[in-house]
């Protein structure tokens, strides 16, 4: 296990250092060089520190970062992360990472690559949050990385990511969600917005919520499954070939008019080697409208129904019936609480437009789905005088911490406890007169008015 160093021929000086046994059996010598022979020592010396710490990097050509995230998404992440989370590390990986860093070695990776990396993303217009997840992504890519011996360190670690302030809950009071409720009763779609609101479901549950899993007798929803809106995955042997008619390569002009219907306007140009487009392959696979179990054990808790909603799901299942007959052959069961006319899933971003269209109807001021349900649920239950353990069990959280981020206090009820803990121990504005107790010994003058009598004499 002894290193050698030597001068070459070439004028350089060269290290060989021993680190062990290759997978094939021969022995793994790494080579170290510089111009003077302290340098190679120092660099031979660096190298046996990293063997006899057990911390030295795998031997061969490390590969980039590029190479790396689509082999720790593909194989690794894959495994342990929901469908909707992978979705969201590939777009970030693709979008961010790739385009930044995605070149670098993986060894040679520093951390002002990726802080000048941060710096381009929030010229951009992106969002703290948006760099904050990207940074934890790949540290984690790192992170396995460093644990495989690909890495010396994960330079990750060495970053501090952008400072996130945290968006604050903007709930219903009581008497805007009972606007919108009643603005919600002149629609189909009455009772999702009863079970999202008055139950704090989300919205992939409310959606994906089955009949089988809804116990009336016993008044308790089992929220198994949930619906989400996952990525097209191409499923032919060439994906740039099989998107061939889709590809853009230069930007879309000024006035363009083939993506005027367009949302949120013109797509970026396609890279060279596109893949994307996978909505058009005819043997797409895992994408679209997807049943996915809940992100945690615990979102899979049963829930109480309150009981005035159970007359109200039983006439609504008797509604669907009647849509069922009315479709005849082209109803398509998925045995779902809330459907469209033919049976299938609500699309939630039909869902998000209602919202906002029920929003306007009800003269309330814009703001999120989620404080429309979850934040509104957990504020009221506060409201109304139940614990926090409690609302944690029915908000299905994992910490109460977590509860608590979820409940906003109200000002007129903080005025209220204020006055309260006032009057419990301040005394009273009134000042009441005590009469004077007789004694023999009683002068009409104090002792302060006497001192002061005592002075002007002297």
């Amino acid at each position: 296990m002894e290193s050698s160093i030597y001068l070459g021929k070439d004028g350089w000086w060269h290290g060989r250092v021993t680190m062990g046994v290759k997978d094939d059996g021969k022995p793994d010598r790494r080579h170290r060089r510089a111009k003077t022979e302290t340098e190679v020592k120092r660099k031979v010396r660096e190298l046996e520190d990293l063997r006899d710490k057990g911390r030295a990097p795998k031997a061969g050509r490390k590969p980039t970062v590029e190479s790396w995230m689509t082999t720790y998404l593909t194989d690794i992440a894959s495994l342990k992360l929901k469908p909707r989370s992978l979705d969201d590390y590939w777009s970030k990986t693709r979008n961010d990472i790739i385009p930044g860093i995605g070149q670098h070695r993986l060894d040679k990776l520093q951390p002002e690559h990726l802080e000048r990396m941060y710096r381009v993303m929030l010229d951009e217009g992106h969002a703290p949050s948006h760099v904050l997840k990207v940074h934890r992504i790949l540290s984690r890519a790192l992170k396995i990385a460093h644990r495989r011996r690909l890495v010396v360190e994960n330079v990750a670690t060495l970053v501090d990511p952008p400072t996130v302030d945290e968006t604050e809950a903007n709930p219903f009071t009581t008497e805007e969600a009972k606007a919108f409720l009643e603005a919600a009763a002149k629609r189909p779609t009455f009772m999702r917005w009863c079970v999202g609101v008055g139950m704090g479901f989300r919205q992939g549950e409310t959606l994906g919520l089955r009949w089988p899993y809804v116990d009336l007798d016993n008044e308790l929803f089992h929220p198994q499954w949930q619906l989400q809106r996952l990525t097209w995955r191409h499923g032919c042997e060439d994906p740039h070939a099989c998107g061939a008619k889709f590809h853009h390569f230069e930007p879309c002009p000024p006035n363009c008019t083939t993506h005027k219907g367009y949302k949120r306007g013109c797509p970026k140009p396609c890279p060279k080697d596109c893949t994307k487009h996978a909505r058009a392959c005819p043997d797409r696979k895992d994408g679209g409208l997807t049943f996915t179990r809940p992100k945690t054990k615990k979102s899979r808790n049963e829930v109480p129904i309150p009981p005035p909603f159970i007359p109200y799901l039983r006439e609504h299942k008797e509604q669907q019936e009647a849509m069922r007959a009315a479709a005849g052959e082209l109803w398509q069961e998925h045995k779902l609480v809330f459907t469209r006319l033919d049976g299938r899933p609500l699309d939630p971003r039909q869902d998000w437009e209602e919202f906002k269209e029920l929003l306007a109807e009800a003269g309330i001021d814009d703001r999120r789905l989620y404080d429309g349900s979850r934040h509104t649920a957990g504020t009221i239950l506060n409201e109304l005088g139940v614990d926090m353990p409690t609302i944690m069990e029915i908000l299905r959280h994992t910490q109460i911490s977590q509860t608590r981020r979820y409940v906003k206090g109200r000002s007129h009820l903080s005025k209220d406890a204020m006055r309260r803990m006032g009057d419990a121990f301040m005394p009273s504005t009134e000042r009441q007169v005590e009469p004077p107790i007789e004694t023999s010994n009683e002068t009409t003058d104090s002792r302060a008015a006497r001192a002061r009598r005592r002075r002007r004499i002297r």
